[in-house]
């Protein structure tokens, strides 16, 4: 099995104790064996919910991982961004950090989606696969 890309939710649940996926999150975070992938489409959702929740101390730490290669960033490429579009035409619960991971996953062959947000990434159908398996 090859990695996941990380949702912002499940990043944020490792960053925060007290949220009920935090073991869970963390420990989808451990298993990885390279850095996390992380859509750059993430970044900012998890740094605003850091920052607000949990304090600009958290963001800025962080940040300071993304920088240090704690995490890996995949960017948005133009035809991520034209699928996303369709994507977010298809689901219209989605909003574009959901649609650029699947646009993303589709494009790397990724399978697997570690989210907290089972509602959206359980309904969508990617290109590549009949559904996503959804971790932690």
């Amino acid at each position: 099995m090859t990695d996941p890309l990380f949702d912002s939710g499940v990043i944020y649940a490792a960053l925060d104790r007290a949220d009920a996926w935090h073991q869970r999150a963390a420990e989808a975070i451990r298993r990885c064996r390279r850095p996390p992938l992380l859509p750059v489409t993430t970044l900012a959702e998890i740094c605003y919910f850091a920052r607000k929740m949990l304090g600009g101390d958290v963001e800025r730490a962080f940040v300071g991982d993304v920088a240090d290669g704690a995490f890996e960033v995949e960017e948005l490429t133009e035809n991520d961004l034209t699928r996303s579009v369709e994507l977010m035409s298809a689901y219209p619960d989605i909003g574009l950090v959901d649609a650029s991971i699947v646009a993303m996953a589709e494009r790397l062959g990724i399978e697997t989606i570690a989210t907290v947000d089972r509602r959206h990434f359980a309904s969508i159908r990617p290109r590549h696969v009949a559904g996503f398996t959804l971790i932690p």
